[in-house]
């Protein structure tokens, strides 16, 4: 196993992950099975609700060098076959407290696994100020030379700046930073973050890893990076428009629902459309806020009114409170007798408890009681949309994190009145996937994308959503799930919960 190591200073969001997202891109193009790891350094035995200070394990490092090699060799392709190489990016800033254990874990592991299966790739920012214009080198230097502090000497050092470095900074970085000048690996702006692979393969870094992790891989041009090339020049050629409205309680920062984001731009450049977000806190929808701010009440209709597409993170009853969730606000239209349809979250003596926590949730108790990681959802449907979007497979592996669920035992009132539930779980508890018939996409998935959309395989339920908002699904379908010609984007309202 060959362990790649991304650590980062200077700043915070320096772009670690697209960093590690890159070399993971461009080593799987030659051929090698790769895997990756994200590391949040807090020390804590449930982050959905951590405490930097509490759970501390004993042996941390110890700890942290075991349970990397342990998930290292779990496969992550579809044929099954172990990885060859793991990139693993260490969050937070080199210096800081919470990530102390983690890098003296791996000051540890690079003697554990031996130089020649550990490398360390160090990202940093080159700043270039507006008043002199000149790159500044200072802030990379002692970045490293803390890291090196700590017992971490990079093998690339790879810089953040605004435009390409020029060659007496990237030799003065080598110098004082003890590198060869080929080891400084150039990451400037450009247009789209799918082109920093190429940017890295431009400049040696496969062959680099060749020789410093003796890795045998055949340099032929690449099938796959073709590919990625030809996605990344076609988002810079982009001239229709599509636009989303993302209904959500915690719009006002963009990263709460950055597995989404992220679904929703592959799913559009997938159908060759610029994509445009339109962020609404749900409560500006409410008629309170009509009452008390109606100029923000109807900017936030308008804004939804003139989208192509709504997705409702959490409406489906996945996670919390956005607004009113799908399957109560659907209840409560159909009146009587459904006009008290609540969440035992918000009302635990509602008469038609529409959605309910789960047996495994202990209330009271709300870290390490959700339901966690990939499982399996069966379609109960052979015309359910989202399965032909998926291929027409009879089961998918979905990731989930949810704690409340669609209460089962009232499935079959939503169903006579429209509501189907299309996708279930293994043992027929929990619904996962609804559809609402006649109508030309409404979807609810209890999972979410994280980890799983890609730019050049999008998440089906987003790329659905993209296909319809963009007056393309049918065509889509009927053709057997092939893109057609471009086609001008809807007037349909289409619709995607989860």
């Amino acid at each position: 196993m060959k362990y790649i190591l991304v650590t980062g200073g200077v700043i915070s969001g320096i772009g670690k992950g697209i960093i590690a997202s890159s070399v993971g891109t461009i080593l799987k193009s030659c051929g090698l099975h790769v895997t990756a790891i994200k590391i949040d350094p807090y020390i804590n035995i449930d982050a959905g609700t951590f405490s930097p200070y509490e759970h501390v394990v004993p042996h941390i490092t110890d700890a942290i060098q075991e349970w990397v090699m342990k998930q290292a060799k779990i496969p992550v392709d579809e044929d099954d076959v172990e990885p060859q190489v793991c990139v693993i990016e260490l969050g937070g800033t080199v210096g800081d407290i919470e990530s102390m254990p983690f890098i003296e874990a791996f000051r540890q592991f690079q003697f554990k696994v031996k130089r020649e299966n550990f490398c360390n790739i160090h990202v940093s920012l080159v700043p270039q100020p507006n008043s002199t214009g000149e790159q500044k080198t200072k802030p990379t230097q002692n970045s490293v030379r803390e890291l090196r502090g700590l017992g971490l000497s990079p093998d690339l050092i790879m810089c953040r700046c605004s435009t390409p470095l020029e060659t007496a900074v990237k030799e003065k970085i080598s110098m004082f930073c003890h590198v060869e000048p080929t080891q400084v690996i150039c990451v400037q702006d450009v247009s789209s973050v799918y082109k920093v692979p190429l940017l890295l393969e431009n400049q040696g870094v496969v062959s680099y890893f060749c020789q410093r992790l003796n890795l045998h891989v055949e340099m032929r041009p690449r099938k796959m990076l073709s590919k990625w090339k030809e996605m990344a020049d076609r988002s810079d050629r982009l001239l229709e428009h599509v636009s989303i409205a993302l209904v959500g309680k915690y719009t006002k920062l963009a990263d709460s629902y950055t597995s989404v984001i992220k679904a929703l731009e592959h799913s559009a450049l997938a159908v060759n459309h610029k994509l445009e977000v339109k962020y609404i806190d749900s409560a500006d929808l409410e008629p309170t806020t009509l009452e008390e701010e109606p100029v923000k009440y109807h900017e936030a209709w308008q804004k939804l009114c003139s989208s192509h597409g709504v997705l409702v993170p959490g409406g489906f009853g996945v996670r919390g409170t956005e607004g009113k969730m799908l399957a109560i606000n659907w209840a409560r239209k159909q009146n009587k007798p459904f006009l008290d349809a609540n969440s035992t979250e918000f009302n635990p003596e509602s008469q038609y408890p529409v959605v309910i926590d789960m047996p495994e949730h202990n209330p009271g108790q709300m870290g390490g009681t959700m339901r966690l990681g990939k499982r399996r959802t069966i379609f109960k449907s052979s015309a359910s949309v989202l399965r032909k979007l998926y291929g027409d497979v009879d089961y998918v592996d979905e990731r989930h994190r949810h704690r409340f669920e669609v209460n089962p035992e009232l499935k079959h009132h939503f169903e006579k009145k429209g509501l189907q539930f299309v996708g279930q779980d293994v043992e027929g508890e929990r619904m996962e996937v609804i559809e609402l018939e006649n109508h030309c996409y409404f979807v609810g998935v209890q999972y979410h994308p994280e980890f799983t959309s890609r730019p050049i395989k999008p998440s089906p339920p987003y790329f659905g959503l993209l296909l319809a908002a963009a007056g393309k699904l049918q065509s889509y379908l009927s053709k057997g799930c092939r893109l057609s010609p471009r086609l001008a984007p809807t007037q349909c309202c289409v619709a995607l919960f989860r």
